[in-house]
């Protein structure tokens, strides 16, 4: 796995990740990211990461959860898409992974060597910005492949179209 982005280069095209699950402030980022991909000329792809459930026995029933969790992450991508075409006119990739939602990410990083920002959007409420900020931004920040965009959740369509463009 290189470190090496390779965005920039001929035949390549810079890419905004964004994490979409189903928290409120999901749509922020996809907002954002779908705004600066059209402004940059840049592309965007969506990630939705299905955890596996933790030491089930009956192999029959985690395999049923897993495959009904990954049909619940194609319809928010769906979604997210339209939400994404609606805002900019951006046409983003989609991905599903099954497996810790923090190794997922920073594992199809490594895989796609065009993404060169992590868009998330921090949480409005009384517990912080959220787990996968505070997990991504916190400590593991300093050796992050990309740099991270964190949105904040309360900012609406039209102060995020000021700012992203």
């Amino acid at each position: 796995m290189s470190g090496k982005r390779q965005s920039y280069e001929t035949g390549h095209r810079p890419k905004f990740l964004v994490v979409v699950d189903a928290t409120t402030e999901c749509s922020r980022a996809i907002h954002f990211a779908a705004r600066r991909a059209a402004r940059t000329g840049a592309s965007m792809i969506m990630l939705a990461v299905v955890e596996p459930p933790d030491n089930f026995e009956w192999i029959g029933v985690g395999e049923a959860m897993v495959e009904e969790a990954r049909e619940e992450a194609r319809k928010r991508l769906d979604a997210a898409a339209g939400e994404a075409r609606s805002a900019a006119g951006v046409e983003p990739e989609t991905a599903i992974r099954v497996g810790p939602r923090a190794e997922e990410i920073i594992r199809l990083i490594h895989e796609d060597e065009d993404i060169s920002f992590l868009v998330l959007a921090a949480g409005t409420g009384k517990d912080g910005p959220g787990p996968l900020v505070s997990t991504l931004a916190g400590k593991a920040a300093s050796t992050f492949p990309v740099p991270i965009v964190i949105v904040p959740g309360s900012l609406t369509d039209e102060e995020i179209d000021a700012l992203a463009g």
